[in-house]
């Protein structure tokens, strides 16, 4: 999800264009008007156009592209969402199951995806891109997962990738919903290559031409450039110790005295002004979520997602922040509870339990029980 609203004006085109050139088969998400946010009737395009070409022997490599100049994609349709917390649950469920499942589906399709992670990449961005076996940014992206931002925590299991993070990084991200750049997401291990954003067609008609899909990361490496250094790889000491804390209280007081001991610090002032800002429910969530995926794989990953996201559906703060941050856009949530002492471990594990009256998604496979007698 993002923070991004998307446009009200009717689409003229479809929103999911889909072809085939040479061995490439090419899926563009296409609101540009809306960054590419993405709703049901996008993800079931998409999982559509994945499905196609994983039968097509022909296809050998698939690249996921967004239309328009802004990003790849900003996230979901959040004032669906919106109307899914205020209206209809059901929407909203629907939606984060299609979403989940194509999701996983890119991380375990047969071909190599290539994502081309232009401009915005956020929330269900980094859902469809993080797990393709290519990912490549650019000068132009801006990466992050800004759920704490909305009400809720990072879902489209971005805990997962933020929690194969180097060190205490991903808990800096995924607490504070902090945008990084390409320098960051190849840091962060959310993208392989840095091409320059003039480079990217002419890598696109390289790719047409690649037969053997095991060629397809090499041909994108020489494309590459060397990359910025990243601003996390320099405070990765002070980032590890303060978002080390046990809870959300103790990496906001560890900011607190990381600001007072070192005031020119603007990393650590925006953590802290974020941690100040954001959903005390949500960020407690997203601590518990991504320290507990460091121990699963992605589908486990989603379909903890289902959970922590439907009861968000069902609670005060996803509401609340879309509400503040897209529909009245006064930027002050009223969260409830509004501090992070009155967020009880009871409540913040409530999240993690069956959503009511929903089934589990169910995307990790349960093992195999063994034979009677053996």
């Amino acid at each position: 999800m993002s923070t991004t609203a998307p446009a009200s004006a009717p689409e003229t085109e479809p929103t999911v264009l889909v072809e085939t050139r040479g061995h490439l088969g090419i899926i563009t998400l296409n609101r540009p008007r809306a960054v590419n946010a993405m709703d049901t009737e996008m993800v079931r395009r998409t999982d559509a156009a994945l499905d196609a070409f994983a039968r097509d022997d022909a296809v050998r490599a698939v690249l996921l592209r967004g239309a328009g100049e802004r990003g790849l994609c900003a996230g979901g349709d959040i004032r669906a969402l919106h109307r899914a917390c205020t209206e209809d649950p059901e929407q909203g469920f629907a939606f984060f199951r299609a979403e989940y499942a194509l999701d996983l589906r890119i991380a375990e399709h047969p071909q190599p995806v290539v994502a081309f992670m232009s401009g915005l990449v956020l929330g269900g961005g980094v859902g469809v891109s993080a797990p393709a076996q290519v990912r490549v940014v650019t000068e132009t992206t801006r990466i992050g997962m800004p759920e704490t931002g909305i009400g809720f925590s990072p879902d489209v299991a971005g805990s997962w990738h933020l929690g194969q993070a180097p060190g205490r990084t991903g808990e800096l991200f995924a607490l504070t919903g902090r945008h990084g750049d390409a320098a960051d997401a190849l840091y962060l291990g959310l993208a392989d290559a840095y091409v320059p954003e003039e480079r990217l067609a002419e890598l696109a008609r390289a790719l047409e031409s690649v037969a053997d899909p095991e060629r397809v990361a090499d041909v994108v490496e020489g494309f590459a450039v060397e990359p910025p250094v990243s601003g996390l790889e320099e405070a990765r000491v002070w980032v590890d110790e303060v978002f080390a804390g046990e809870t959300v209280e103790q990496i906001r007081d560890g900011l607190i005295r990381r600001v007072e001991q070192v005031p020119e610090d603007e990393l650590a002032a925006q953590a802290l002004a974020a941690i100040r800002r954001n959903s005390p429910t949500g960020m407690k969530t997203a601590l518990e979520a991504l320290r507990r995926a460091r121990e699963m794989s992605i589908a486990a990953t989603l379909d903890q997602d289902f959970r922590t996201s439907g009861h968000a559906i069902l609670g005060h703060d996803m509401a609340e922040g879309i509400r503040a941050q897209v529909v009245d856009k006064d930027r002050n949530p009223r969260w409830e509870p509004a501090t992070l002492e009155e967020v009880t471990r009871e409540a913040v594990l409530g999240f993690f339990a069956p959503v009511p009256g929903q089934a589990d998604l169910g995307l990790e496979e349960a093992p195999e029980e063994p034979a009677e007698g053996a």
